[in-house]
């Protein structure tokens, strides 16, 4: 099996790409509205974002002439979706919300095409709009396949009440479960128990300190060998428990001892065969009261846990300084998509994610040993994502991208069609991010790039990047090396469809050379998307073999060394 990264929007690659009853198991976070950052990665320290992807995405999710198609081609449809459809713009009317809502059921429909008769899904969503998405899960899936309906607490306590409003604060997200089928894939997981749990249950200690708790030994209904006596004997003197009485039959009965056979009261039984209770007495797992009725010792630090429950609030979010954290405005840890996939999938399963973002539901099904389709709209998330697995990953991580420019003529294409999309594509060629246009600021950066040479006490350097799609000048050369000098970074590129003119290189060869102790750089280049696409990169130091531009993911565990509990 494959593993593909697909650029695009996500119900035209479900319906041209994704087979029926295909997957294993969905995932998806879907942005709320174009109030939330969809698919943004980068942001200015103030919170703003780029003008570019504001502009890129302001419309997102609008009640406009478009969510008005999309809402009459699913009511159009028929079925208990389009009922529901329906009772929505009864409520909400023609709202942002209806629209979101309206982008949403077709994508709903065809992702339950794609699962297998054993998968699941699992819809992340925060509860602003959590009641109309289960309901409108319940149209698509049939209110009897919600399996739960789980919260996740995704932050600590805060005050995050709006000025003029009394509230509770905000800390938890939903995820609903719906299962395709009663024949769902689900591996029983545990948590650890807490100490509130372990005083009040396992109150008991033994000689060696371990923690257990008594449980009875006798059962409602027989069955097999559970009609006996229970031999026990007890030492006269104060204060000593009864122990079993292990041998065959009581010959010689010691007068310092005493000698009792029991059985469970009238209506219950033996749960265990006589044989089986001998070994626990052996293993010393058994305790006897005062009656002498025999009680079987369970060690807390034997026992799996607690069963998965519906409330996790034992996955801490992505603090500032986790070594996970990628920038990524919505970034979800992965501990929590490893309880995910662990718990609705197996080792080789198919997992999902059509609104992938930066990538979680990914690296975690890569380290987990399933096979896993991403999609997402835009060519940031999925540079981001590539360079996400090759950090953490390397070589082992083999996947296929679909639907990014391969040639030329894509590239223009694109360029064509979408100005942002080719800018943001043809910065990840060469590993850059976006850059943040400041109110007041010059025009001429569209990205940046940033490394360290090994000089200056480990001194962060930056590298501009102009991307241009149309003709270019030796004034806009020249122009650069201005914007070079001004942002006093180590160097400076142009990217271009043309080939550079002779005045154009005589323009950046007169901007010097940036010296490193790995030689000497260009500090200005121009580079073409052609020799881009041919595997030509920028000349400046790389010190660990990439740069620091994106934050690097870490080194990504085995399924053994990340999860040692799922095997002996």
């Amino acid at each position: 099996m494959t593993n593909l990264l697909y650029y695009g929007d996500n119900i035209d690659v479900l319906r041209r790409h994704v087979k029926d009853e295909s997957v294993d198991l969905v995932y998806l976070d879907p942005p709320f509205n174009s109030a939330r950052s969809y698919n943004v990665l980068f942001k200015e320290q103030d919170g703003a974002r780029a003008s570019a992807q504001i502009k890129a995405f302001e419309d997102t999710w609008r009640w406009d002439a478009s969510a008005s198609v999309s809402y009459h081609e699913i009511v159009e449809a028929g079925g208990q979706v389009s009922e529901v459809m329906q009772a929505f713009r009864r409520i909400v009317g023609d709202s942002d919300m209806l629209a979101y809502l309206a982008m949403m059921a077709p994508r709903l429909v065809e992702l339950r095409r794609a699962l297998k008769h054993s998968g699941s899904l699992y819809l992340h969503c925060d509860p602003t709009a959590s009641h109309y998405l289960k309901l409108l899960l319940d149209a698509v899936f049939g209110p009897e396949r919600l399996l739960n309906e789980i919260t996740w607490k995704r932050s600590h306590a805060h005050s995050d009440t709006a000025q003029g409003m009394k509230r509770c604060g905000k800390i938890r997200d939903i995820l609903l479960l719906y299962t395709k089928s009663e024949q769902y894939t689900w591996n029983t997981l545990y948590t650890p128990y807490s100490d509130w749990h372990l005083e009040s249950e396992y109150r008991h200690t033994g000689i060696d300190g371990r923690r257990f708790k008594e449980t009875d030994l006798s059962a409602a209904k027989p069955g097999g060998d559970v009609e006996y006596d229970w031999r026990v004997k007890r030492c006269n003197a104060d204060g000593v428990r009864w122990v079993a009485d292990l041998d065959e039959e009581w010959r010689s009965p010691r007068k310092d001892y005493q000698y009792l056979a029991v059985r469970p009261y009238v209506g219950r039984y033996w749960a265990y065969s006589k044989d089986n209770l001998v070994q626990m007495a052996k293993d010393g797992r058994l305790i006897h009261r005062e009656t002498g009725m025999p009680r079987l010792m369970q060690f807390a630090d034997e026992m799996p846990g607690i069963p998965l429950q519906d409330l996790w609030d034992d996955i801490d979010p992505i603090n500032a300084k986790a070594r996970e954290r990628l920038g990524y405005p919505t970034q979800k840890p992965e501990a929590l998509l490893d309880r995910i996939i662990m718990t609705s999938s197996n080792v080789g399963d198919l997992v999902l994610d059509p609104f992938c973002g930066c990538g979680t539901a990914i690296a975690s099904a890569q380290r987990l040993e399933r096979n896993w389709v991403g999609i997402d709209v835009t060519h940031l998330a999925i540079n981001l994502i590539k360079s996400r697995l090759k950090d953490a990953h390397g070589e082992a991580a083999q996947f296929r991208v679909v639907g990014e420019p391969t040639t030329l003529a894509d590239a223009e294409e694109l360029a064509r069609t979408d100005p942002y999309q080719f800018q943001w594509w043809a910065l990840g060629l060469v590993g850059a991010r976006p850059a943040e246009q400041k109110k007041g600021a010059d025009k001429g950066i569209d990205g940046r790039l940033y490394f360290h040479d090994g000089t200056a006490a480990g001194k962060t350097k930056s590298l501009i990047i102009s991307v241009k799609a149309g003709h270019v000048t030796v004034s806009q050369v020249r122009d650069l090396v201005g914007v070079l000098q001004r942002e006093k970074a180590e160097i400076g590129v142009l990217i271009s469809f043309e080939e550079p003119t002779k005045p154009m290189r005589t323009e950046a060869a007169s901007a010097g050379l940036y010296d490193s102790p790995w030689g000497r750089h260009p500090r200005m280049q121009l580079l073409t998307v052609g020799e881009l696409l041919e595997g030509k990169g920028i000349d400046y130091p790389r010190t660990a073999g990439t740069n620091q531009t994106f934050k690097q993911a870490p080194k990504a565990q085995s399924l053994i060394e990340a999860h040692p509990e799922l095997f002996d």
